[in-house]
């Protein structure tokens, strides 16, 4: 982080102690600590035999950063005006600067990277943690006083009363099976407070599975009823954690839309998102987070959402005068294979496959050299079987396709190997390994990741090693299913400029599945569009430029996009707005 005003800093000092292994090192970062080598104490043991570093002493010489084997300590210089953070998890722990702001009436979006402090910060304002201010243990009255004179005083004073009631759409839903063993429907009877269940029911689409067991359901259905479940509950503050996950474009602006009107009722929203054109479609208002992960993070002031979304990919924001980040994000305003002429890489033939309940067909296909075709449409209607057609993995029932090609394949849902590290993994799965370590190591900050053992990594970090081992390897065709899946925004935009990079040196062909809008619009030069009635049949198109693909997909969605001017990027218009309209009566529905 960057302050471009020239005012004190304060020094902290983190240990990640997941990470944090003192009896395989030694305790190494007390040994070469070099005020330690004074006779000071700037690096000590704890009675738990964990290092304690004292922020006090520590000269910022970051030798400990550099010969801790595990990369399990950081130092960092902060601008002294944050010196109170807003919690902190332990002596040298991760700590949160600052807290967003609840508004009545409106949609409070919340956009950072993964890891800081956005769920802590929801965590917080809904009760489930009290604020310590950096200390031991704080209470309310504690926490008002440091909020006197600020939003957030009155705020606290009605939340520890219990005046404020709360909802919370927790982040992690894969919990929810582990916790309640029943059906949909007994689960949504328990959360019925407002008394409109026939009617959430009905708008989340749940209808279908009601009488199904929780751990039979879908990662879609399973969101879902989540949602359904916090808004269900009578509450004067509803808080969503990242809403979207595993649903299709059209269900993420439906849900959009419906949290949309909850604030319409009069209820405070807030919502943690990483879809930047869901955040933009259903927010008012919106706070950016910055820092660095497991470290710190900082929240900032409240903004217009279109400002603070285009100051996040600036890498700059202008209130705090601090720049974030050097590098700022733009998008194309334009298609790449409009100007490039390409040779033919993979040709696929017309297609036909059928299930028991579910028939697909594809219309035969094209893909060029250093190109990367997208694909878009619902869930359930063949993304997944057409990519596992392509990887060889299924035999279509009609259409021969000639394997005279190789492929590399990522699927949707990954199983990490037990027991090996992620160094172990990467050397046997026949990488250019000059490649990945030029390209797919920095660009994912991978190396930190060496020595773990892949099935403790998060589903993020799985992901980010899921991708760069796939189009490291030597292929004439690369297939990836949902990408971004777990990936923050800085990440999913990381991982599309990484693709796209290597793609174009490789000069292979790669097709790429995902629901997020803008990182199909940010990485792929053409589209191919799914249709169909989920679970029943399916029918891919031939692949088309990203207009015209674009435009086919958001009419069926009755959902238009423009480009704003200032970062390229694509937001969605407010349904009805005069914009809406008028791309609508001009068939525009992209690109305009």
């Amino acid at each position: 982080m960057k302050n471009e005003t020239n005012s004190k800093r304060i020094r902290i000092a983190v240990i990640d102690f997941k990470k944090c292994s003192p009896q395989k090192c030694g305790f190494q970062c007390i040994s070469v600590c070099p005020v330690n080598r004074l006779g000071k104490e700037c690096i000590t043991k704890s009675t738990e035999l964990k290092p304690v570093i004292s922020e006090v002493l520590c000269t910022g010489c970051k030798i400990c950063v550099h010969k801790c084997p595990f990369n399990a300590i950081s130092i960092v210089n902060l601008s002294a005006e944050l010196h109170t953070p807003i919690h902190q998890f332990g002596k040298n722990g991760f700590r949160l600067y600052g807290l967003p702001v609840p508004a009545e009436k409106q949609v409070v979006g919340l956009i950072g990277r993964n890891g800081i402090g956005k769920s802590t910060a929801l965590k917080i304002l809904s009760g489930k943690i009290i604020p310590n201010l950096g200390e031991t243990k704080k209470n309310y009255e504690e926490i008002k006083e440091f909020f006197k004179g600020k939003e957030l005083q009155a705020f606290f004073e009605k939340l520890s009363l219990g005046k404020i009631r709360v909802s919370l759409k927790p982040q992690a839903i894969s919990k929810i099976p582990e916790s309640f063993n029943g059906t949909v429907g007994e689960l949504l009877e328990q959360f019925n407070e407002s008394g409109k269940l026939p009617e959430i029911v009905k708008r989340m689409g749940l209808s279908g599975v009601l009488s199904s067991n929780i751990s039979n359901i879908s990662g879609g259905e399973l969101q879902r009823l989540a949602i359904a479940a916090a808004m269900l509950k009578e509450a004067d503050v509803y808080f969503f954690d990242e809403p979207t996950s595993y649903l299709d474009v059209g269900e993420r602006l439906k849900i959009a839309r419906q949290i949309r009107a909850l604030a319409e009722t009069g209820k405070s929203v807030m919502v943690v998102e990483h879809d930047l054109a869901v955040l933009d479609y259903l927010s008012d208002l919106v706070h950016v987070l910055f820092g660095q992960k497991s470290v710190y993070g900082v929240i900032s002031s409240r903004q217009s959402v279109r400002n603070g979304i285009n100051q996040y990919l600036e890498g700059y924001l202008k209130t705090e005068n601090i720049r974030f980040r050097e590098k700022e994000i733009r998008f194309a305003v334009s298609s790449p294979i409009k100007e490039i002429t390409r040779k033919k890489a993979i040709e696929y033939p017309a297609m036909e496959k059928k299930f028991n309940n579910f028939s697909l067909k594809t219309e035969s296909g094209i893909i060029m050299k250093g190109e990367v075709l997208g694909v878009l449409g619902p869930n359930a209607t063949g993304k997944t079987t057409f990519v596992k057609m392509l990887a060889g993995e299924l035999k279509p029932d009609k259409g021969r396709l000639e394997f005279s090609f190789s492929v590399s394949f990522k699927p949707q849902y990954l199983k990490p190997i037990k027991g090996k590290t992620v160094k172990e993994f990467i050397d046997e799965s026949n990488v250019d390994i000059e490649l990945f370590n030029r390209e797919a190591v920095n660009a994912f900050n991978l190396r930190e990741l060496f020595e773990r053992k892949l099935e403790e990594l998060s589903g993020g970090e799985l992901q980010k090693i899921a991708i760069a081992v796939t189009i490291c390897r030597e292929a004439d065709l690369v297939l990836l299913d949902e990408p971004s899946a777990f990936l923050d925004i800085e990440e999913r935009l990381n991982a599309a400029s990484l693709i796209k990079s290597i793609t174009l040196q490789k000069e292979n062909a790669c097709l790429v599945v995902d629901h997020d809008v803008l990182f199909q619009d940010y990485l792929s030069d053409r589209l191919i569009v799914f249709k169909g009635i989920p679970s029943k049949k399916g029918h891919a198109l031939a692949p088309q430029e990203m207009e015209s693909g674009m435009n086919e997909f958001l009419s069926s969605l009755g959902i238009t996009f423009r480009r704003d001017p200032q970062t390229g990027r694509p937001r969605a218009n407010k349904p009805d707005s005069q914009k809406d309209k008028e791309q609508k009566k001009a068939n525009k529905y992209y690109y305009a």
